[in-house]
């Protein structure tokens, strides 16, 4: 009979030492470059376009960012607010014509409300004021040869109504805190100055 082969005891595994946690040491420099980092990603301007944030005055995207932000807010308003009060399908610039052919019940001039409302083209103030006539909420009379716009008695109902529903929805949503008011007024001065600084850059664009 064969004999049994012998097999060769295993030696046993090797215990490995367990490995020292070493913290990371950073110099100075580093720790302070990684403090400045997180500080500007905390305090980064909030912008659309950051390829124009990299400038002298990156604050000016952000405000930019802003004024596009609540523009379209605004315009999205105005024109609900107008369906709610029974006029529909206006556009925004349909709206602020409306309301400036109302203001201070006098007779507007085509021009004259173009260049209140800071509109460069003429046609699309006239294309608003012929919806608004189409919609019998505005008429118009004559001055020798000029033609003058005014609201009718619809056209005053509607705005009526217009300004019941803001003062509900918007003017009411307000704080009431003391103070709210001189803000505001202090924002609308500073967005009339920003407009000012826009249009001399539109003119100096145009000369280029």
């Amino acid at each position: 009979m064969d004999k049994p082969k012998r097999v060769a005891p295993r030696a046993p595994p090797e215990r490995r030492r367990p490995s020292k946690v070493v913290p990371l040491r950073r110099d100075g420099a580093a720790a302070s470059a990684l403090h400045v980092g997180s500080q500007l990603r905390r305090h980064a301007p909030i912008v659309s376009s950051s390829h124009l944030a990299v400038s002298e005055v990156p604050e000016l995207s952000e405000f930019e960012f802003g004024l596009i932000v609540v523009g379209n807010a605004f315009d999205r308003w105005i024109v609900r607010c107008m369906a709610a009060a029974g006029l529909h399908g206006l556009a925004a610039t349909d709206v602020l014509v409306l309301h400036h052919v109302h203001h201070r019940a006098r007779d507007k001039r085509l021009a004259d409300i173009a260049f209140t409302l800071n509109v460069e083209d003429l046609h699309v103030v006239n294309y608003s004021l012929k919806k608004l006539l189409a919609l019998q909420v505005v008429e118009t009379t004559r001055a020798g040869k000029e033609v003058l716009y005014r609201t009718n008695d619809e056209g005053k109902a509607a705005i009526d109504r217009y300004r019941e529903i803001r003062e509900r929805c918007l003017v009411a949503a307000l704080s009431r805190k003391q103070g709210d008011g001189d803000t505001v007024h202090e924002t609308a001065r500073v967005l009339r100055w920003l407009s000012g600084l826009y249009d001399q850059a539109a003119r100096a664009a145009t000369s280029l």
